[in-house]
């Protein structure tokens, strides 16, 4: 079943604002930027981790320094699933911001 492109974009902006309100709770010495649906994470030292959102196939995209990971909404799981790897939003951003940074965050309810 495919999501409606409101529900797409609600769930979408729940998980960028997740995002954005984990890494603002952090002591991180980050750039956030949100704008046009994509959300811009710039670490201290020039790396970016990048969400945005792929209207047309109701996917959320993350870029990071390791590569480009598509995820899918799993209704049934209530989470954003990784399309090749099936690892959870959640513990790909954990992962990559620990190798990207060096910090360790959850990001627990995504």
């Amino acid at each position: 079943m495919s999501l409606s492109e409101a529900r797409f974009h609600d769930l979408v902006d729940a998980a960028q604002e997740a995002v954005e309100d984990i890494f603002d709770d952090s002591d991180m010495d980050i750039d956030l930027e949100n704008s046009a649906g994509v959300l811009t994470v710039r670490f201290e030292n020039g790396t970016q981790l990048i969400l945005s959102r792929q209207e047309a196939i109701r996917q959320l995209w993350v870029a990071a320094r390791s590569g480009g990971f598509h995820f899918d909404y799993d209704e049934t799981q209530a989470l954003w699933i990784c399309d090749t790897s099936e690892e959870p939003l959640g513990e790909l951003l954990a992962r990559v911001t620990q190798e990207q940074s060096g910090e360790q965050l959850e990001f627990e309810e995504l």
